[in-house]
């Protein structure tokens, strides 16, 4: 005990070196309390602030977790961070949690050299087992995040989004189902595919969804869940509903009508593998109620979906106004027919059209297209395997008719172009004309640059081509063509004389079909021993004889 009373003594620590540097500690102007600058920033800024730690948080879009992947930075790593923001102070806790629990993310590993540690401290290890099984962290995660929200009710009312990765909510249902059910405000959340199609193992995750969960704005209907989408219209779970997926159900006309009319929020729908739909969805009566109004209408393998069909539905004031996106895959719309569409939609920003066509038509028996709002067109007609007899495919027809209608300037706000044709940037320059002919022929009619993207197949990746508009000293335009880099591995392929590194052979187009020569710049190629043991013998003889 002296000895405690001795190290405590007072005049110890204030005799010698010692005391004066605990003095000196304790006069330090950088141990007195700071002033906190951010306590006079409002809460809505602060929180702004903070939310540039952790970008992902403040994704609302309605993707999976692999979809809304972002590049360059660790999710995980991020989260961390914000997390450790909290410990500041009261003021930053609740900015803090206002983020990291408004758009929830189990992402399956860390995206950064973290990974390689981290993964070796998972593995349960023992004695007899050197390499022990890893931790399912994700699984662990999500039974973390529900004992959360189910204890803090506070937190669950502000989840709107809950990601995670697949194997993850394929494997823990119940999990989820419990999530779920304290969440009143969940907007989008990552789902089974069994709930989709009224899988038996998912039925209480649906119940709870359609119970506890009356905000979801992103919903699928597969085939085999033909049942319970006919109940809609009648237990109206979800009236926020905006995107809406059908796939490969068998449903009536007036069943499908009548359960979208009841979602008055609804402006995304998908119809894919819909044999039994045909143009009588868009006929209304007093009777059946109309097609509700959508602004991204999708239709794929719909082949009793016709044009006319579309007149009947953009005959509507309030459907024309709205429809700004319009995508139709191998429909019954032909592409000769697809000016009706044009003409009846004036709102229309994006289309795209994909069909299969077995014979040409003559550009001159249709009205050309036209659209005054039209900024992307993807025109991607194809045709069946053609003969050798043949001289040129069907398609060619429908891009002549296409490349005619731009160059009379029916589309003045077209900005991107896609289509399956490498021939369409020389059909859209007319054809040259002599300095001091009069021409009659035609002309462009282009206002602004056209990104043109074309390939052959649909296999292939797009190749841009810039269509620059007539200018007075070039009266044709201009088309620039980007260049397609192949890298050959010259170290293994042609012999060690060509060096380490791969070898670059440049193609460079020249706009009009052909191709530019590009110098080499590193110097000539090397040759082989015996070439150059000539040339050595020739250069000595040359200088002798030279004297």
């Amino acid at each position: 005990m002296k000895f405690l009373q001795h190290m405590r003594s007072k005049s110890r620590l204030k005799s010698g070196d010692e005391a004066q540097i605990y003095e000196h500690k304790a006069r330090s102007p950088n141990n007195q309390t700071r002033r906190d600058f951010t306590s006079g920033l409002p809460l809505k800024l602060l929180t702004a602030i903070l939310s540039q730690i952790c970008p992902h948080a403040l994704d609302d879009n309605y993707l999976s977790l692999e979809e809304s992947m972002r590049d360059g930075g660790c999710m995980l790593c991020d989260m961390r961070n914000l997390a450790q923001c909290a410990l500041v102070s009261r003021r930053f806790l609740v900015a803090t949690q206002t983020i990291l629990y408004h758009n929830i993310r189990i992402d399956p590993v860390h995206y950064c050299e973290r990974e390689v540690n981290l993964a070796e401290k998972r593995k349960r290890k023992s004695f007899f087992e050197r390499n022990g099984e890893p931790v399912d962290a994700p699984k662990q995660r999500v039974e973390q995040i529900s004992r959360t929200v189910r204890d803090n009710q506070s937190l669950a009312i502000q989840v709107e989004f809950l990601k995670m990765p697949y194997m993850t909510r394929e494997t823990c249902i119940a999990d989820l189902a419990r999530t779920v059910s304290v969440l009143p405000n969940l907007r989008y959340v990552d789902l089974p595919d069994g709930i989709y199609s009224d899988d038996r193992s998912c039925s209480t995750l649906k119940q709870e969804l359609e119970a506890r969960c009356p905000d979801l704005r992103k919903m699928k209907y597969v085939h085999g869940a033909e049942r319970s989408f006919a109940l809609l219209s009648q237990s109206r779970p979800w009236q926020n509903l905006e995107i809406l997926e059908l796939c490969r159900l068998q449903l009536e006309p007036n069943t499908l009508v009548s359960v979208l009319s009841s979602f008055p929020a609804l402006h995304e729908l998908r119809l894919e593998d819909a044999p039994m739909i045909d143009d009588s969805i868009f006929h209304h009566s007093s009777v059946t109620p109309a097609f509700p109004p959508i602004t991204r209408f999708i239709l794929q393998n719909t082949p009793r979906v016709t044009a006319a069909g579309f007149e009947a539905y953009l005959a509507r004031p309030e459907t024309r106004e709205v429809l700004n996106h319009l995508t139709i895959l191998d429909t019954g719309v032909l592409p000769s027919e697809l000016y009706r569409i044009l003409g009846a939609s004036p709102y229309l920003k994006s289309l795209r059209i994909n069909s299969t066509i077995q014979r040409a038509f003559s550009p001159s028996a249709v009205p050309p297209l036209a659209s005054r709002s039209l900024e992307t067109l993807h025109f991607e007609i194809e045709s069946p395997t053609t003969s050798p007899q043949e001289l040129r495919p069907p398609s060619e027809s429908h891009y002549q008719y296409l490349s005619s209608s731009i160059l009379e300037g029916n589309f003045p706000c077209l900005v991107s172009l896609y289509a399956l044709c490498t021939s369409l940037p020389t059909l859209l320059l007319p054809p040259p004309v002599a300095p001091f002919a009069s021409s009659k022929g035609p002309s462009s009619q282009l206002r602004r640059p056209l990104m043109l993207y074309t390939k052959s197949i649909p296999e292939h990746d797009w190749c841009l081509t810039i269509i620059s508009p007539p200018t007075p000293a070039n009266r044709r335009g201009s088309a620039t063509t980007t260049r397609p880099i192949s890298l050959y591995n010259g170290s293994t392929q042609l012999g060690p004389q060509w060096g380490d590194k791969a070898r670059d052979s440049v193609i460079v187009g020249n706009g009009f079909g052909g191709y530019l020569a590009v110098p080499n710049e590193d110097g000539p190629r090397p040759s082989s021993p015996r070439l150059h043991k000539h040339k050595h013998s020739w250069s000595k003889s040359s200088k002798g004889w030279m004297g």
